[in-house]
Order: structure tokens, then sequence, then C-alpha cells
């Protein structure tokens, strides 16, 4: 029979056995009485059984309906049991949510207080970061949650633009008193750039650089971003930085101006199967309650 009836169908022949009446499961469950009787009609149609009998004094179930009764309550014990596992999973959020994001964001995320807030509250919860370079498998498990720059490109990914990733040009301070400020892209011909390598040579700024500039003086190469600051600081050569980083080191000047090219979106990026599991789903909402402070912590 399954298919034939609904929940709501058995709790109406539940409540007319428990209360003799119509009238008296028409108020245990809030409806009227007129509702009781075409739910039990419907259901004995459905069944093609007679499951009440009416007498002198109220309904009683009928042979058939005594028959089946046992197993009508067995169905509401375990509706009930389902409702009490659902609210306990509401109410008691626990574990970890692995959070993967590009290396020199964590410490702008810390600060900004996002996390503070969402431990706040659900206190039962902890985020853990999963730093790389590279872009890190979600489907595979090999994190829960990723902030990312690009548009998605795997379908089972679900998400929400958070804000816009911006790169520009940047040397330092002491490498232009040195050897002077370029004006223009191709002026970077005359200059040591530093190029990325390892799992960055994928990356868009790093196909990039050789067709803005083809005939760079490459005299540094790197595989990480925090590597391309550094060597930026130090005054190696000039290299394209997202500004969020650039303008937040003193020592650094924006040489150029952000590159058209190299914007990309950024966004919170989740597995289609994970977004509605109650911790994921209380994260996300979270971020999303608090973008503010994410995009502030993005890019500045």
């Amino acid at each position: 029979m399954a298919g034939m009836f609904t929940w709501d169908d058995l709790r109406h022949l539940i409540a007319v056995s428990r209360h003799g009446s119509t009238l008296a499961a028409a108020r245990a469950l809030g409806v009227n009485q007129s509702t009781v009787h075409r739910r039990i009609a419907e259901l004995e149609r459905q069944v093609g059984l007679a499951l009440v009998r009416r007498q002198t004094a109220g309904y009683r179930l009928s042979e058939l309906g005594e028959a089946l009764i046992d197993e009508v309550l067995a169905v509401e014990g375990a509706v009930d049991a389902l409702v009490r596992r659902i609210e306990a999973l509401k109410r008691d959020l626990t574990g970890t949510i692995r959070l993967t994001c590009p290396e020199p964001t964590v410490p702008r995320i810390a600060a900004s207080g996002l996390l503070d807030r969402f431990h706040a509250r659900h206190p039962g919860l902890t985020v853990s970061f999963v730093t790389s370079d590279r872009y890190l498998d979600l489907t595979a498990g090999e994190a829960d949650v990723a902030f990312r720059s690009g548009e998605p490109v795997d379908e089972r990914l679900v998400g929400r633009k958070i804000c816009d990733s911006v790169w520009a040009i940047y040397a330092s301070q002491a490498y232009v008193q040195q050897h002077g400020r370029p004006a223009t892209l191709a002026d970077l011909r005359e200059h040591r750039l530093i190029g990325f390598d390892g799992i960055m040579q994928n990356h868009r700024v790093a196909t990039w650089l050789p067709r803005a500039v083809p005939d760079a003086t490459i005299v540094s190469r790197n595989s990480s971003m925090l590597g391309v600051v550094s060597a930026v600081k130090a005054g190696v050569g000039i290299a394209p930085l997202p500004t969020t980083l650039g303008d937040a080191e003193e020592t650094l000047v924006q040489v150029l101006p952000p590159v058209p090219e190299l914007t990309r979106a950024w966004y919170v990026l989740t597995p289609a199967a994970l977004r509605k599991s109650p911790r994921i789903a209380a994260f996300v909402d979270c971020v999303l309650d608090d973008v503010a402070a994410l995009r502030a912590a993005l890019v500045g």
C-alpha cells in the first residue's frame, strides 16, 4: 500500500481511535469535525477497507481497523522519532567545519571577527583552516567550505558571490628609488619581474604575465603568493599582487593600476551534498549574514 496514503491520513484515524468521536478527534488535531470525517473516508477509500464504525456512544475502530492499528501506531512512533532527531540536530550542532582559502587571507579572516561571532552563535562548532595555494577538491572531501576566487566550474558546488578580487602591479619603495617606476605595462619590459612557478604556474596571473609582457626579464619565480609578496618587499622585482595584499604592505607601492583581465569574483562554495547538513548550513548562513566582514577580509 506504499504511496496510497500519507501520514496525515493516518493521524486522523489514530485520533478517532484514541478519543472515541470525530468531534473530540477534531479538537485534539485542531481541525473541524468535517475534516476528520473527510480524511477518514478518504483513507478508507484508498485502502479499500472500512476502518471505523459508528456506534451510539461514538466512533470505534472496526475489526479491520483493530487489525491494523498496531502498525499505524508504529508509524506514529517512527514519525515522532524522526521529528525529535531533526530537532536534536538543529539544537545540538557540534563538530568541525574545514574551511579552505588562500593562506594570505587567513589572518585577515581571523581578525575580521567573523569566526568569533560564528562561535558565539554556535559554541559547539569549530572552524579549522585548510590552507593551500591550489584549489582543494571539495567534492572529494578535502575540505567542507571554500572562500575562492574565480567562477565555479564544478556543477556539484553551490555558493554565493561575495565580492571581486582585484589585482594591480606592485614594487617596493626601495626598488622604485633604485630602478624607477614603470608608467605602462609596456615599460615592464625594462624592469625586473617576479614570476610564478610550481602549483602557481596555472594560475591566471601566471598565464597573463607572459602575454602582457612577452619580453619580460624574470629574475625570480615563486610557488606561493606569500613568497611573491616577500620577494617584492625585498626589492627583488615587480609583480602583480591582489590589492588586498599589496595595499596592506607599507613598504610597497602600486606602480600600475588594477588589471581588468585579472579581476575575478570571490565566492563562498560548498558541495551541494553538504549544503543542508546542519553544521555546514549553520556556517554558510552565518557567513551570508555577516558578508560585510568577509568582504572586508578578502578585499579590504
